[in-house]
């Protein structure tokens, strides 16, 4: 979660929302991204997408079931499908979500049974630390 963290903080520094996603595969960071919809002007250039593009491309296929993402922010619903057709094999994420999360806050698309795959989550992971980061650059922005 260390490295979502600094991925997350990059994000700021081009006014975006911070969120840090990484892809381990064989227990090494094969991708790392942050948030880019403001710096690209890309609705889906968020991180869990990002990272999981990265991470195929160096795992040369996409299926990344051998892969665990683990993530600042509760997933959307765009990024947990995005898992979903990934075929992940985890999702380990900080805070939750209770606005939009599609990992079990508002929606749980990771584990529905009408979708092909499920992906397994251990959720709160560095909750707090996470939490903070996003209501601060929120009450930032609101000031």
């Amino acid at each position: 979660m260390s490295i979502a963290l600094e991925e997350a903080r990059l994000a700021e520094t081009h006014d975006d929302v911070p969120v840090g996603a990484v892809v381990v595969h064989d227990r090494m960071v094969i991708a790392r991204r942050h948030n880019e919809r403001e710096l690209t002007g890309d609705p889906t250039a968020h991180a869990e997408v990002l990272a999981l593009r990265d991470a195929a491309a160096v795992v040369g296929n996409w299926h990344l079931e051998e892969c665990i993402l683990v993530v600042t922010l509760e997933p959307c619903v765009m990024c947990a499908g995005a898992m979903v057709n990934s075929r992940l094999g985890m999702l380990i994420y900080g805070a939750t979500d209770p606005k939009a999360g599609a990992a079990g806050s508002c929606f749980d698309l990771t584990d529905s049974a009408v979708l092909n795959h499920r992906v397994p989550r251990v959720e709160g992971i560095r909750m707090e630390e996470c939490s903070q980061l996003l209501k601060a650059f929120f009450a930032a922005r609101r000031r």
